[in-house]
């Protein structure tokens, strides 16, 4: 029986169409990548972007999710996510660390958001600010008039990695539910109070979260707030399982 090689067997005798990945990619980019599923997409993305011609070069989030390349290759052994949770954890992670630029588009007819991306490069940011802007000629075959660009909030895996410290895959897990289950403002605000704390820990804001969901949330104008000594609204937003380290 001839021997058969187990896995790669190696690239054809043909003619092969090259991918240009910059080399800051290696150099600054790839040794900050902690999740092998942002790699395996990143690297995606640059070959699809290569195989676009014109000035609007994009990545639609639903063509992502349904590239079966992409898919098949979100699957090792040891990783306990589906492909689709895989993916969806990575795009999140790429956009946070600010390796694509994400767009969001109401589509109000069918009362649904595309989600976009670009490279984050210069050719990429002056593309987003274009689009942003509304100048690009291109988008009028590409949307439907009644498109809108969704007003932008902070993405919640880049308020975690800027304000509390690295993700990982059961921490996604929480940040998703969390962004389920509570207003975007609540979440803001939460974090806001975690970092004044110096309480940098998801447990902290989900107590919080979970306080303003049982006691109910003080909606006071500003003006009102501040008749409220400092102790007091401390004690308002501080969970208890922490008011005697904090308080005490």
């Amino acid at each position: 029986m001839p021997f058969q090689p187990k896995g790669f067997i190696g690239f054809p005798d043909a003619k092969m169409k090259a991918v240009k990945v910059p080399d800051f990619f290696f150099t600054d980019l790839l040794p900050m990548i902690d999740d092998l599923a942002e790699l395996k997409l990143t690297l995606h993305c640059f070959w699809l972007l290569n195989e676009q011609d014109g000035q609007l070069k994009y990545l639609r989030g639903e063509d992502l999710r349904g590239d079966e390349i992409l898919l098949r290759s979100l699957t090792p052994d040891n990783d306990l996510r589906t492909p689709q949770q895989a993916l969806e954890d990575a795009l999140e992670r790429a956009a946070a660390r600010g390796t694509l630029l994400k767009l969001e588009i109401e589509i109000a007819a069918a009362s649904s958001v595309e989600d976009w991306y670009f490279i984050n490069t210069v050719k990429g940011r002056q593309t987003l600010a274009l689009v942003r802007q509304g100048k690009l000629d291109d988008l009028r075959h590409v949307l439907p008039e009644e498109a809108r660009l969704k007003v932008e909030r902070p993405n919640i895996f880049a308020l975690y990695e800027q304000n509390i410290g690295l993700l990982t895959p059961l921490i996604a897990d929480q940040l998703r539910d969390m962004e389920k289950s509570y207003p975007p403002e609540w979440i803001d605000e939460a974090f806001t109070i975690a970092v004044a704390s110096n309480k940098r820990a998801l447990r902290y804001i989900l107590a919080i979260l979970k306080r303003w969901e049982t006691e109910g949330k003080d909606e006071r104008t500003n003006e009102a707030r501040g008749r409220d000594s400092e102790a007091d609204l401390r004690r308002k937003y501080i969970p208890d399982e922490y008011s005697d380290i904090i308080l005490g």
